[in-house]
């Protein structure tokens, strides 16, 4: 849809990760009857929102973390990737 954009604000554009195609027993799960994946990789992020003064304060995630957020979180600019803000962002996943 977009050859490239920049998140603006407070803002973070995620690649979502995909699940799991088969379950532990071996059943393939249909593309329909799948839950959308809460994980995913920072592709991009704003410069930071501004406080009541004017300053900017920066994003606590950078390009290149894995994030988890909650199931409706963002909006979705394509079938994998969204973007949300960085306080629906639940969490960084750590290595």
């Amino acid at each position: 849809m977009f050859e490239k954009l920049r998140p603006l604000g407070d803002r973070v554009l995620i690649a979502r990760l995909e699940d799991r195609e088969m379950t532990i027993g071996g059943i393939i799960i249909p593309d329909a009857a799948k839950e959308k994946a809460q994980t995913g990789t920072v592709l991009a992020t704003g410069t930071g929102r501004c406080d009541a003064a004017g300053k900017i304060i920066p994003m606590n995630v950078h390009v290149g973390d894995m994030v988890y957020f909650g199931k409706y979180a963002g909006t979705e600019v394509s079938k994998d990737r969204l973007i949300v803000r960085e306080y629906e962002i639940l969490g960084v996943v750590e290595k």
